[in-house]
């Protein structure tokens, strides 16, 4: 029988979001979802920044910078914004982007989104960030408190993603301007 130290010093094969060994220096989530639509369109989408606006909750505004950077300004707890400059690193036509924060972004992050055929089923979406939550654990607790956190929001924008891609909209529970103005009438 193996001890628990033969056990740790074994690899790990897990990714890094379910690893039981992996220590990442930042925190850590990935979420995906299944969109009945082809790696290729759906990747053609996300590579403008300018689409991801229309799915993710949280971003204030999103400014090219050229094809490979751009200016992301999100939304913080407390009414507060937060903004880097985001640099592409790795780009796959058709499966992948990565990227990571320039230095001296407020808030130092990475990530990447792939996209796999699933078939018939169509494309898995997968979203993987890494990130450095200003204030530490303290930070992302008050971050979560207020739906601030990029776990909680990547996997609300995926959802969002979905409906835009499937059915070209995103359903919302909000009335509109005009069904108000109906209704008092």
């Amino acid at each position: 029988m193996a001890s628990d130290t033969d056990l740790e010093s074994r690899t790990d094969d897990a990714p890094v979001t379910t690893s039981k060994t992996a220590k990442p220096d930042r925190a850590l989530s990935a979420e995906a979802v299944t969109i009945n639509r082809s790696a290729r369109e759906l990747y053609d989408f996300w590579r403008d920044p300018t689409n991801l606006v229309q799915v993710m909750d949280n971003i204030a505004s999103i400014e090219p910078m050229g094809s490979d950077r751009s200016r992301w300004t999100v939304k913080a707890p407390a009414g507060k914004t937060v903004s880097w400059e985001a640099v592409i690193t790795e780009d796959v036509p058709g499966e992948s982007i990565t990227w990571q924060s320039a230095e001296g972004a407020d808030i130092a992050n990475s990530g990447r989104i792939e996209f796999q055929d699933a078939g018939t089923r169509g494309t898995v979406v997968r979203a993987t960030i890494a990130y450095d939550p200003p204030g530490g654990a303290i930070g992302q607790l008050i971050a979560k408190l207020f739906q601030r956190e990029p776990r909680l929001q990547s996997r609300r924008d995926l959802r969002r993603f979905k409906q835009l891609m499937e059915t070209g909209e995103i359903a919302t529970a909000s009335r509109t301007r005009k069904q108000l103005e109906e209704e008092s009438n």
